[in-house]
């Protein structure tokens, strides 16, 4: 089967691989707080698309992020004196699959609220492990992890922001992608024309997971030193929720438009504000919430079709009049 292109869904994936081919062009006339900040964008692009690749279809809200991004730091803590970055990446998305593979073999049978009480336990208990085994094993609080240089860091992101473009459209587009549609509109349903719906659920959380712990594995070489506080911080389990819901959940353009705006807003308001950042955070989720509840991209969406919806109506009123 030939695929047609169609401009109005396919425009976006235009958008984003200009946006993508512009960031590698950022090292050569940025400084190096535009590097950090496009850094911190790009984690969090990864992060918002990998959590809405599952969350946003199956309707399971996970909150188990920040558990998979502080298994990508300590990744890094452990072995960045004897691995080379690809590789702490590589070991930082695996610890993170296993990690999710093993807890949604268990939680994902769960359904509702109970799924998304329990990823959030499990950051908490993953933090109160590596804290004992710091205290009572290693007597040492925390790690130093070997920075690899802020470009190469970039690079790193902005390639884990491609493969996760990539690997989002391929699902969304494939059985797998639908199989996930089906188990948010009827789990129940789906079972019944056999999708095998625990296995499927299992999978999708697992990749989101590999991702999530990739960047983490990152973004834990450019902060030189770790702790189970830093690492396993409850900010990168909400941030992505956030995220998707102010750009759009359900939507491909959403989580990254979400990600850039939060990234740029909590880099400025943690130098300038950084007692009060957290409220103007939530203040605007609220704001967000009540006024779009379907994000940037759904505002978008619905201003545009009353518009066309205007002039539709418009041009009826003149062929009625002649």
């Amino acid at each position: 089967m030939i695929y047609k292109f169609n401009f109005r869904k396919d425009v976006q994936y235009i958008v984003v691989a200009a946006v993508v081919i512009f960031f590698a062009f950022v090292p050569l006339f940025g400084s190096t707080y535009t590097l950090t900040l496009s850094s911190t964008i790009m984690m969090y692009i990864v992060m918002s698309l990998s959590w809405s690749m599952f969350s946003g279809p199956t309707g399971y809200i996970s909150l188990a992020s920040g558990a998979f991004v502080g298994l990508g730091f300590y990744a890094s803590g452990f072995l960045s004196s004897s691995l080379p970055l690809p590789m702490l990446m590589l070991v930082g998305g695996l610890v993170s699959f296993a990690l999710a593979a093993i807890i949604g073999a268990v939680t994902l049978r769960l359904r509702g609220v109970y799924f998304t009480i329990f990823t959030f336990c499990l950051v908490e208990l993953v933090k109160a492990v590596m804290t004992w085994y710091e205290i009572m094993i290693v007597r040492k609080r925390g790690l130093n992890v070997r920075n690899f240089g802020t470009d190469t860091a970039f690079y790193a992101m902005l390639v884990m922001v491609a493969i996760t473009l990539i690997v989002v459209v391929v699902i969304k587009r494939s059985r797998f992608g639908m199989a996930l549609t089906g188990i948010g509109e009827s789990e129940d349903a789906a079972s019944h024309i056999g999708i095998h719906t625990t296995r499927t659920k299992v999978f999708g959380f697992a990749i989101s997971a590999f991702l999530m712990g990739t960047v983490g594995a990152v973004r834990a070489t450019m902060l030189h030193h770790i702790d189970p506080g830093s690492s396993f911080n409850m900010m990168f389990s909400f941030l992505p929720v956030l995220m998707c819901v102010f750009g759009g959940m359900k939507t491909f353009l959403g989580p990254i438009i979400g990600a850039a705006v939060f990234a740029i807003l909590q880099y400025n308001l943690i130098t300038e504000m950084p007692q009060i950042y957290m409220i103007i955070f939530g203040a605007i989720m609220i704001l967000a919430i009540l006024f779009m509840p379907t994000g940037i991209v759904g505002v978008y969406e619905r201003v545009i079709n009353r518009i066309k919806k205007g002039k539709s109506k418009k041009g009826g009123t003149d062929d009625a009049n002649a």
